[in-house]
């Protein structure tokens, strides 16, 4: 029952259990979880589709995605034959809809065809990729997307238009999430085999190192603030969250980030961080202002993509 929720005209708040395939659904006003959502096996990550009438749940080991209603957590329907989709995202022109394999080893690119049911895919290309295509990010001007390769220490850059790599760069170890900052001009990459974020100017082809800056063991996954200045990082072995100044490419802040930080998502207020707490079974809120988390809602097991409508902007 989404009742508190539509009292308060506020959207849930998902949150991904991979090990369970289920998401959970809470309430963003006093954070009691209201129900689990079936879905596929090992879901991983979300993203609202660009008519915001769908949140997609990408289920890897049952090839398909669920679709849910952003605003009541409502099963809308499944999509099958989309192959081990891990990571995914739109591109802002919202042509293309690109996928990461990462248990198969490839890269897909999909045209997104809106239909009278409301989505549509339809697959352009498959791109064989080396060892785990892990997080995937898209430039502003929708022409590249850049894929981490996780178990081969590199990224991949695939012109959209042509759907061909354009090059392949050797990165620090184990690289997940990526993050471009709001001038298209630097990648930040998060290492999760290390203790840096990796600053790439991508006004070159192909991209090179500007910079490493040092965050915590375990550099994971990325959210941006909303001012379009500043993003956050988990530093999943740290147990930490930093704040990374994108115009001094700095550590300004650190945040608690208990049980192996894994995904972000920042309310609209700016100061209020939402985490999936991966070894703990929880989603764990934390204040900015006081450095604190001030709950702790217990979720499904390895907890992971994490996301409500009613977030700060994504730059």
């Amino acid at each position: 029952m989404l009742a508190p929720c539509l009292a308060q005209s506020a959207s849930p708040i998902f949150v991904l259990n991979s090990l369970d395939a289920t998401v959970s659904v809470i309430d963003p006003v006093d954070y009691k979880e209201l129900r689990r959502i079936p879905t596929g096996k090992e879901p991983h990550h979300l993203y609202l589709t660009p008519d915001e009438k769908s949140l997609l749940v990408a289920n890897a080991l049952s090839d398909s995605l669920t679709l849910l209603d952003p605003r009541t957590g409502a099963v809308q329907r499944s999509i099958t034959g989309i192959v081990d989709p891990y990571h995914l995202r739109f591109s802002p022109d919202m042509k293309w809809f690109v996928t990461a394999a990462n248990r198969l080893d490839h890269i897909d690119i999909y045209r997104w065809l809106p239909a009278a049911s409301g989505f549509d895919l339809q697959l352009v290309k498959r791109i064989p990729a080396a060892k785990t295509p892990s997080h995937i990010a898209i430039d502003g001007a929708s022409r590249t997307a850049y894929v981490t390769l996780q178990d081969s220490d590199e990224l991949i850059a695939i012109d959209l238009a042509t759907q061909a790599p354009k090059w392949t760069v050797k990165v620090g170890k184990m690289p997940a999430d990526v993050h471009i900052t709001p001038d298209d001009r630097r990648l930040l990459v998060g290492l999760t085999g290390d203790e840096f974020v990796e600053v790439y100017d991508i006004t070159v082809s192909p991209m090179k190192l500007l910079t490493r800056i040092k965050t915590g063991a375990g550099a994971h996954a990325f959210r941006a603030k909303g001012d379009r200045r500043h993003v956050f990082v988990s530093n999943r072995v740290a147990n930490t969250i930093s704040q990374i100044d994108m115009q001094t490419m700095t550590v300004v802040d650190t945040f608690p980030g208990p049980s192996g930080p894994d995904c972000m998502e920042v309310l609209a207020d700016g100061k209020t961080i939402l985490l999936s707490s991966r070894w703990a079974g929880r989603m764990s809120v934390i204040d900015t202002a006081t450095r604190q988390v001030v709950r702790q809602v217990k979720v499904g097991r390895s907890p992971h993509g994490i996301w409500t409508l009613d977030h700060a902007g994504r730059q």
